[in-house]
């Protein structure tokens, strides 16, 4: 049924299909896209999990989290000012934080080949610098349904869930457009007009933000 699924969404016409997804390595969604960036929060709370007792291990994986973080920190301005230099640099420096041996931390050093693994789509952005480095937007978008339903549990008809996807919907790319949810409603109920399509609004904003030259045809 999965693969029934994704072959249809590859096929669809009527809505674009995503060629890049940003997420934190469901091994459900890899077939969905061409292109697979994982989340490096996500990725550093798998270091973070370590439970490290003694003294000496709890020491050396402080100092591994430090340097974690100091490199996902060099990522940010590569994302700003791009240069193949830079990303040679950056891909060294990878290599070396998860290659070099803690010295007798056995859990971390377990840890790491696991990372390894995910090299690619750890640094798909040093070849796309415009993608983000986690997706938590995302996250936070969808856990106002998570909210909503333990609130209420869940909806008893069909109907009843296609309105709960499209409200939902709409309060979080109303708050994401900086626009009142509450003020928007009220325009369209009173159909005053004040306030332009969504669909309008996220084209024109697109136009101030153009993807860079990394995903232009060749």
């Amino acid at each position: 049924m999965e693969a029934v699924a994704i072959a249809f969404y590859h096929q669809e016409t009527d809505w674009p299909v995503v060629q890049t997804l940003v997420f934190d390595d469901p091994p459900q969604l890899k077939l969905l896209t061409d292109n697979i960036v994982f989340s490096w929060v996500h990725e550093g709370r798998n270091y973070k999990k370590l439970s490290a007792f003694i003294a000496c291990h709890q020491k050396v994986s402080d100092k591994f989290l430090d340097d974690f973080w100091n490199y996902y920190r060099d990522l940010l301005p590569d994302q700003d000012s791009p240069s193949q230099q830079t990303a040679d640099r950056l891909r060294y420096k990878f290599w070396k934080l998860f290659h070099t041996d803690s010295g007798g931390y056995q859990q971390l050093d377990g840890r790491k080949p696991l990372t390894l693994v995910k090299t690619s789509e750890l640094l798909y952005v040093l070849e796309h610098p415009e993608l983000p480095l986690h997706n938590n937007p995302a996250e936070l978008g969808a856990r106002t349904m998570v909210q909503r339903g333990n609130i209420s549990d869940a909806t008893q008809t069909l109907e009843g869930t296609q309105t709960w996807d499209t409200f939902m919907s709409l309060v979080t790319t109303t708050r994401k457009l900086g626009i009142s949810f509450f003020e928007y409603i009220r325009d369209r109920i009173s159909k005053v007009g004040n306030i332009p399509y969504l669909a309008t609004i996220l084209d024109e904003k697109s136009a101030l933000n153009p993807f860079g030259c990394s995903w232009m045809p060749e």
